[in-house]
């Protein structure tokens, strides 16, 4: 089934080598002057390379107030394309209602909601045929009558939002749109016609967002998803978000019939900000980018430049490091010493069954090749940020393992469709879908397996509005979970008061004398610094193991080199002076039923901690991952329910975890 999803992008890809969208113009904006927050006329700020000053809090006290916050910044609903090819009917309006805490219908019919509201969230539809084939899709509109639309003519009409249309769906990927494509070619479709529906949708979607966002309760944010790859499948794709807070928005998004490089999306970026409309992009699974997402040149080959690296971090200050097609913190391949590496790995190319290249697809690498760069040629262009989403296309984020729905509608709705279990459906038996055999049962074949229940976005704010909230992004003092609501503090100075570990007023302390997450930390001479973390986990799930601290450095050569130091052990214990390891703490589960320790693991763990291995003359950097005890995976609660045993070849077991954002030690 999903090497046949390539379609969208093959044929997204030709389109964008076709007749091009209408040119959007700088002074193209619609008006939002609605909006509950911000400024009517909002300055444009005067940036400085890889600085955030307008953005930075140095009052201690108004710093030490900031809460953690919880969010999903990847959203898809019914005016995606490939969304409603999987069923959505869900509006933006109805996202947003989830995410507050309402349940709203999968697209098979049954209710899915949030075992507690989240804080803020952003529908994210495709740029790219934004609303369109939902419109092609509807008898009464114009649109549906055009030969191009006969693959998708009433796709989701009651009778036909089941599995018995499994081979129409899959079909009408790459069928609608090649069709379009040609007619758009033959002249036979109005791309100014096509453009009017996306300007519709893109308007509906923009609506949505002012109802809802509620500032103190809510936030919404206006975004879309800008869908770019590489002529080989690589992903390229980023998800922008802007900050919402004038009364203007453009009036349509850019998307890759403007162009396919994220060069030009970055360009359009800057001349919106010089017009007070700002906006960044979160570039997401890089994991499928075939090593591109964090290439080593520019999209036309050239090298890296000092000006490409500007505007890069200018556009792009954060990074989605989890969500549901896979994990990009690292690859078992790229971190050989790192026993936590093969984390919810997706090894595929996106939306096919080609494995995507490891160098320059994973964020620590990525990190590792920046001050690399940054050492040798003055400049960094990944010096970014954290944070995780879902990515999902039914409206409604799906982060729990316990009630994992998956992500692409009624073609992973259930456990036989998942591969978590045997496949008995009939329909699905008959369709020509690809099934493996395994431990002499028949399962569904798919890249699906290899999906997780993640993630989140977290943040440290002030306050729940919008610029609260986006200044966090823009001074990277966010942070990714893999689903749990877990939190995570990280800071770093020197003669730092280590007596205070317990007091009242130590994150006042700490704001006041050391940098936090995303911030650079200067070097000074004859000092070694030291770092302060603290993890809390979270309630509804399971206790924390350990607590570690991701160093990244550049040797004596001038190489980069990774070292993985737990810094915290529940339990009492303590790490190990040589292998930097904590104790096991024989946390347990029972497979049959799910259960997991209650009586070992700790509610919060924090330590102050100073590198063994630091030198004063190192570039390096510093993020922190912390481990919950382990837990039963999505694909066990599957098998369970169903009274199956767990399927062998796929991990039965989770820990799910929560990075920081790095700190980056600058000698």
């Amino acid at each position: 089934m999903y090497k046949n999803l390539a379609f969208i992008f093959i044929f997204t890809f030709i389109a964008s080598c076709s007749e091009p969208v209408e040119d959007i113009e700088a002074d193209s904006f619609l008006n939002i002057a609605g909006a509950r927050v911000g400024l009517a006329n909002q300055p444009s700020l005067d940036w400085d390379f890889q600085a955030v000053d307008p953005y930075m809090n140095i009052n201690p006290k108004m710093s030490a107030s900031r809460v953690p916050l919880f969010g999903d910044l990847h959203v898809h609903t019914t005016y995606s394309f490939d969304a409603y090819i999987f069923g959505t009917l869900a509006t933006p309006d109805d996202a947003y209602e989830f995410a507050k805490g309402k349940a709203i219908k999968h697209p098979a019919g049954f209710d899915v909601s949030l075992d507690r509201p989240l804080d803020f969230y952003g529908v994210t539809d495709h740029g790219t045929f934004l609303g369109q084939v939902a419109e092609a899709a509807t008898p009464g509109n114009p649109y549906y009558d055009a030969p191009s639309s006969a693959q998708v003519n009433d796709l989701n009409s009651p009778e036909n939002l089941n599995t018995s249309t499994f081979n129409r769906r899959r079909d009408a990927f790459g069928g609608f749109l090649v069709n379009t494509i040609t007619a758009l070619r033959d002249r036979k479709l109005d791309i100014s016609y096509l453009n009017s529906i996306s300007r519709r949708a893109w308007l509906d979607t923009v609506e949505a967002a002012q109802r809802h966002n509620d500032p103190g309760n809510f936030t919404t944010f206006i975004a879309y998803e800008y869908t770019a790859s590489t002529p080989d499948m690589g992903n390229l794709h980023r998800n922008v978000i802007f900050k919402g807070n004038t009364n203007r928005i453009p009036s349509v998004p850019y998307g890759r019939g403007n162009s396919n490089d994220p060069e030009g999306l970055w360009n359009w970026m800057d001349r919106l900000r010089e017009d007070g409309i700002e906006s960044l992009a979160i570039p997401h699974n890089s994991n499928g980018s075939d090593g591109f997402m964090f290439a080593l040149k520019d999209s036309f080959g050239n090298p890296l430049t000092k000006e490409y690296a500007e505007l890069r971090m200018r556009n792009e200050p954060i990074v989605e490091i989890t969500q549901v097609k896979g994990t990009s913190d690292t690859h078992p391949a790229l971190s050989t010493n790192d026993e936590w590496a093969d984390f919810e790995i997706m090894p595929f190319k996106v939306a096919t069954q080609s494995i995507s290249k490891t160098k320059g697809s994973y964020v620590r690498d990525a990190l590792l090749e920046g001050i690399k760069m940054e050492q040798a040629e003055g400049f960094n262009p990944y010096k970014f940020g954290l944070i995780g989403s879902s990515d999902t296309h039914t409206a409604a984020s799906s982060q729990e393992e316990s009630n994992f729905f998956a992500k692409i509608g009624l073609l992973d709705a259930s456990a036989q469709l998942r591969g978590s279990i045997p496949m008995t459906d009939p329909a699905v038996l008959a369709s020509e879908q690809s099934i493996v055999d395994v431990d002499g049962r028949k399962y569904m074949n798919s890249s699906a397996i290899t999906w997780g229940a993640s993630g989140l976005a977290g943040v440290w704010a002030e306050e729940n509005t919008r610029d609260s909230i986006y200044d966090a992004f823009r001074r990277k003092e966010s942070f990714a979970t893999s689903g749990p609501r877990m939190t995570i503090r990280f800071f770093a100075g020197y003669d730092l008061d280590k007596s205070k570990l317990n007091d009242i007023d130590l994150i006042e302390h700490l704001y006041a004398n050391a940098k936090t997450m995303g911030a650079d930390l200067d070097g000074i001479a004859q000092q070694t610094p030291s770092f302060f973390v603290w993890a809390v986990r979270d309630s509804f799930t399971a206790p924390l193991q350990r607590v570690q601290i991701i160093k990244g450095y550049i040797d004596g050569s001038g190489n980069p080199q990774e070292q993985v130091f737990d810094v915290a052990c529940s339990d009492g214990g303590s790490p190990d002076p040589e292998s930097y390891r904590c104790p096991d703490n024989n946390a347990k589960i029972d497979i049959s039923s799910c259960a997991f320790s209650q009586d070992v693991g700790a509610a919060e763990l924090k330590t102050f901690w100073s590198d063994p291995t630091f030198k004063a003359d190192q570039r390096a950097f510093y993020y922190v991952r912390a481990l919950e005890n382990p837990t039963c995976r999505w694909s066990t609660w599957d098998a369970l329910r169903n009274n199956v045993e767990p399927r062998s070849d796929m991990p039965k077991t989770i820990q799910e975890r929560v990075w920081s954002s790095p700190i980056h030690y600058i000698p």
